[in-house]
């Protein structure tokens, strides 16, 4: 385990992230207080960013996943589907449409 004041850190952040992302743990202090850490991430941890966003939406509650349950069939009519349930292939021809109609 590291420790950095925040004036360093600013300066060599790339080096702590570095140190951080290689499994270290950094603390960050300002006048002799721990105010932070730079931790590693954890295993579950998705190293794209927008699977994380969207986990982390999931977790908050702003996201709500598409079911695809015994109700998702294809030969049902668009209508019958919800938005999220619906191929992205058929939701870009419905948008190719609708703007060729204008």
């Amino acid at each position: 385990m590291r420790t950095v004041g925040i004036d360093v850190l600013k300066n060599n952040l790339s080096e702590y992230v570095r140190l951080a992302s290689s499994g270290e743990t950094v603390l960050v202090t300002d006048r002799d207080r721990v105010v932070a850490e730079l931790v590693p991430p954890r295993p579950e941890r998705s190293d794209r960013v927008s699977d994380a966003v969207v986990a982390e939406g999931v977790r908050a509650g702003w996201i709500a996943l598409a079911r695809y349950g015994s109700a998702w069939r294809r030969s049902a009519p668009d209508s019958d589907l919800p938005l999220g349930a619906r191929p992205l292939a058929d939701i870009l021809a419905d948008l190719d449409r609708d703007r060729s109609s204008r």
